[in-house]
């Protein structure tokens, strides 16, 4: 009986194992998201998140204020219902200097953690189908690059390269690089040796084939959930560098240049420090709220 017959008949074709298996793991997703966002400390932050992603994309559209207009005349005035975060020394609206500064912060974690991604994923996929001595050495320099600070081996690497957000991104990238590294090599050793992957290989699959289609879809969980704990604490390195002064020059917004730029006004006016610190911090830990979540979902 052909295809056409059976439709016309109403009995539709038997779907293929990938597509039943797709179709099953996208309803376990949805009904892990719905019971999820029935929790109120993961539902609010998730909205965190969602409104300093929406900062970063479209920041006029949370602000009307011009971020770079200066108003001496308004200048370290506290918050009130003109301006929520008060004004900085120059008189400029702090909450949309926070808002317009997610665009550089986040795009310079971004990146970090796609530096990070990408030379992990490739290092510790190397390294865990290489094994033998090739695995040995490689794991031996990651290691000694997890023994380092990572805030210390960006900050080497930022003065080596130079300033500005894309170096400070780039820093913060190779200095996580071995965290990913290794738990994509641990990962990958642990699918290597399950029974689908070997049936595989004994069906006449290549390797290339293996790995994508078994080993990388199994080996994803636990690196998703580390690079969105990363991306925290990408954040707060790359602020870190801003604070420091490696970051973007000024009058540029950056979440690590305004808490820098307060401390000289901690006693007269501690809101210019206080507050994008407090906004920094709330979306560092809705991350790890958010990761921590996930990763206990996992088990």
């Amino acid at each position: 009986m052909t295809m056409l017959e059976q439709n016309l008949r109403g009995k539709a074709a038997p779907a293929s194992p990938d597509l039943w298996q797709r179709r099953s793991r996208l309803q376990r997703t949805t009904t892990v998201v719905l019971q999820l966002l029935r929790r109120p400390g993961f539902s609010l932050a998730l909205l965190v998140l969602v409104f300093a992603l929406i900062a970063a994309v479209w920041p006029h559209g949370l602000s009307g204020y011009d971020p770079y207009a200066t108003a001496p005349a308004d200048k370290l005035r506290a918050p009130n219902l003109t301006h929520w975060f008060g004004t900085d020394e120059l008189g400029r609206d702090l909450f949309t200097r926070v808002v317009y500064g997610a665009r550089l912060s986040v795009l310079a974690a971004s990146l970090a953690v796609g530096i990070a991604l990408l030379g992990g994923l490739g290092l510790g996929i190397f390294s865990g189908f290489a094994g033998g001595r090739i695995d040995a050495l490689i794991m031996r320099v990651v290691d000694v690059l997890l023994a380092l600070p990572g805030l210390l081996l960006a900050l080497a690497i930022v003065t080596a390269i130079g300033f500005g957000t894309v170096p400070v991104a780039i820093a913060v990238g190779v200095g996580i690089i071995p965290g990913f590294a290794r738990t994509t090599r641990a990962e990958v050793l642990r699918v290597k040796t399950l029974p689908y992957v070997e049936a595989a290989r004994l069906g006449g699959a290549s390797w290339r084939r293996t790995l994508l289609r078994h080993i990388l879809p199994n080996a994803w969980g636990p690196v998703a959930v580390l690079a969105t704990l990363d991306f925290g604490a990408a954040i707060l390195a790359t602020a870190g560098l801003s604070f420091l002064g490696f970051g973007a020059a000024p009058p540029a917004a950056e979440w690590g240049t305004l808490i820098a730029n307060g401390r000289h006004f901690l006693i007269t006016a501690p809101w210019v420090s206080l507050l994008p610190g407090l906004f920094l911090v709330a979306v560092v830990f809705s991350l790890n709220h958010i990761a921590r979540t996930f990763e206990e979902n996992q088990r």
